[in-house]
């Protein structure tokens, strides 16, 4: 009887050994605006505001203007309003930095990567989906070799992480939603994490450093985005957007 028990635990350990030697990960390689056909622009009042106003445009190619797709619309970001989270740019007039758990959304420019939902991927989604279960995590914790990716507690093998996000149990905000690429190119630690485009919980409250908005125009960027047109969101407060549009070669607003 021991015998089996002690083969039994053998067995059970060199399984839970195997499943924890993973082939290394390609290091992402950013696509730089420039070749972006498609963006998300969200503005702001000021560096402080909850609220913003969010429009959808696309061009044929790099050489060719931007051209509005449909109307703007609300969104919210973080509860503290806006932070610089564009390293490449100079950080003027003592303007704070993005930092983890600072309730700030990022300002700047970031690729916008992957979709995720509660329920099966829409038919019309063309963006890589991660359908939630109660093992999808994003890991917060900036000791973590998974720090700001989205992962799945059951196959990852290593749990070297103390916080994360379970978003399944966070319900309808992330019923549908996209992973946007800051902080991910490398990933710093520190800098912030977990950044997401989600269902808001309503009008007047803002985000722990995401951008919310409502369901139905949730869904309409969502079935939007292609991933063949490298889409980006660019997210500044108006007077910054503005100071920046003609540099950055950004979609002129109305």
């Amino acid at each position: 009887m021991r015998l089996i028990a002690s083969l039994f635990a053998t067995i059970i350990a060199a399984v839970s050994l195997s499943a924890q030697v993973k082939t290394p990960e390609p290091v992402p390689v950013k696509v730089p605006f420039d070749r972006s056909l498609q963006a998300v622009v969200v503005t702001t009042k000021d560096w402080m505001a909850i609220g913003g106003r969010a429009r959808l445009f696309e061009r044929k190619d790099s050489r060719s203007k931007w051209k509005a797709t449909g109307d703007d619309f609300e969104v919210v970001v973080g509860r503290n309003g806006l932070a610089w989270g564009d390293e490449a740019e100079n950080k003027s007039a003592g303007l704070k930095s993005k930092n983890e758990g600072d309730g700030n959304a990022p300002a700047g420019r970031f690729p916008v990567t992957s979709s995720f939902g509660s329920g099966s991927k829409p038919n019309a989604v063309t963006m890589p989906y991660t359908k939630l279960d109660e093992f999808t995590e994003c890991v917060d914790d900036t000791n973590s070799m998974f720090y700001n990716r989205i992962v799945n507690r059951m196959q990852v093998g290593n749990f070297d992480w103390k916080s994360s996000e379970k978003m399944l149990a966070v319900g309808d905000e992330y019923g549908l939603g996209l992973f946007v690429g800051y902080n991910s190119f490398p990933v710093v630690k520190g800098r912030g994490s977990c950044i997401f485009l989600h269902v808001w919980k309503d009008a007047e409250t803002g985000t722990s450093g995401c951008t919310a908005m409502e369901r139905r125009n949730m869904e309409r960027i969502v079935a939007w985005l292609d991933p063949k047109k490298n889409p980006y969101l660019v997210q500044l407060p108006k007077d910054v957007y503005d100071n920046y549009r003609k540099s950055w070669n950004l979609p002129k607003l109305k």
